[in-house]
């Protein structure tokens, strides 16, 4: 062997933590995940102050959220296949960027129906980055480092969720919804540029062919993984009930016993800072022990900290919240960096069924729990969610006892 075909292995070996190309690839995924869940979700907390402005009631305002996400959920399967033909790290960097040009403009609009046009294509737009970092981040980086890579993208998207409702939030008590929303959009700009400037190119990609047979066949080929069937599975379950927990935790706060006021119940969000500490953790445990005991301890945890909830204390149901959001992030950076590791062909198309799962879940899911919380506040809400994390736990289990019996077992877990 020469020496020149020494150098060009070395140069195509997945990325290894401690290195410098695993440096830039995380702090490029990590900014990628704040410049998308900003843009995201920055609409969501000035939804009463569009109400306020354009005069409509609550549900049309939000459409402003609800328009971006549903139309992601349905572009990330195209756009993890135009990955496949025009590059990961290409599709990334013109999804960020067109994503955050796009919410520059969205605080010109003269309506709330231009708004949510906007908002609709920007999810358009935005469905880039999560439909390929997962596929870019298993190609690059060592399966024994996966983990930990993937922890560090997650937990930039709870800091992006996180600060996409405080920014606005904050500039709104400053000046108007227009001035707010500009604010959110400059901050998910700077990330993007970052994102664009320090991700490293593909070392280990190959283009694949793209047209409407072959994707039909490559989505085919996963949902033939009964491995892969139960993570997407599980991606639904766990979104569903994280987002039916927050969409009714402010109602709870805001009626007795605890009867906070509205400023104060929005400082709630900063618990999603837990998120990103334990979806770093969880990551790097599951390279470590496991992947399917920290599967099955992520859950477990979440299901407590939704059960302290319902006391009749402020601390009680703070720290509960706590434990059950740290939870949720640590076994959805689990869940989905194993969709990485288990799909070794057609990465791209495996991570958006992952994700597509996870916001269908989110939609359809969420709109379940307004029923419960109808038929019997708070408690009937906590029981809806302990039922979809109760199903969440059976489809570990039974990918635990998948594993054990695989052959392969011993690489992946």
């Amino acid at each position: 062997m020469t020496l020149d075909t020494l150098r060009a292995d070395a140069r195509t070996e997945p990325y290894r933590r401690g290195t410098r190309g695993y440096t830039r690839i995380t702090l490029a995924l990590f900014a990628a995940g704040l410049a998308t869940f900003i843009s995201m979700y920055s609409a969501q907390a000035l939804l009463p102050a569009l109400a306020d402005g354009f005069g409509v009631g609550p549900a049309t305002a939000a459409l402003a959220v609800s328009a971006t996400t549903g139309v992601l959920a349905l572009v990330i399967v195209p756009a993890s296949a135009l990955s496949e033909r025009f590059g990961r790290t290409r599709v990334m960097v013109v999804s960020a960027v067109a994503s955050c040009a796009i919410g520059l403009l969205l605080p010109l609009s003269p309506s709330i129906e231009v708004l949510i046009a906007g908002r609709a294509v920007q999810g358009a737009t935005l469905a880039g980055v999560p439909a390929v970092a997962m596929a870019y981040l298993a190609e690059e980086v060592h399966g024994h480092d996966l983990g930990a890579a993937m922890g560090r993208y997650v937990a930039g998207t709870t800091i992006g969720g996180l600060v996409g409702r405080l920014i606005p939030a904050t500039v709104l008590d400053l000046a108007s919804w227009r001035w707010a929303m500009e604010a959110a959009a400059v901050t998910a700009l700077a990330f993007a540029v970052i994102t664009a400037r320090a991700v490293p190119a593909s070392r280990r990609f190959r283009p694949q062919p793209v047209g409407p047979r072959v994707l039909t066949a490559n989505l085919l080929e996963h949902l033939r993984d009964p491995r892969l069937r139960i993570l997407f599975g599980l991606g639904f379950l766990l979104m569903g009930g994280f987002v039916s927990a927050y969409n009714f935790l402010g109602f709870r706060l805001l009626c007795d016993p605890f009867d906070l006021p509205e400023s104060v119940v929005g400082l709630v969000f900063l618990i999603y800072l837990a998120g990103t500490v334990t979806s770093s953790v969880a990551g790097r445990l599951a390279d470590r022990i496991g992947r399917s005991r920290v599967l099955l301890a992520s859950i477990g945890c979440a299901m407590v900290g939704l059960a302290c909830t319902l006391a009749a204390s402020l601390p009680w149901v703070l720290a509960g919240m706590l434990v059950f959001t740290g939870g949720f992030f640590a076994a959805h950076s689990v869940a989905s960096g194993w969709v990485g590791l288990l799909a070794t062909r057609h990465r791209a198309e495996a991570s958006a069924l992952y994700l597509f799962a996870y916001y269908l879940g989110s939609s359809v899911a969420g709109a379940g729990a307004g029923i419960a919380y109808g038929a019997g506040r708070w408690p009937a809400a906590v029981g809806y969610v302990a039922i979809l994390l109760a199903a969440g736990f059976g489809l570990a289990t039974w990918m635990a006892r998948l594993g054990r019996a695989s052959t392969a077992a011993g690489a992946l877990r």
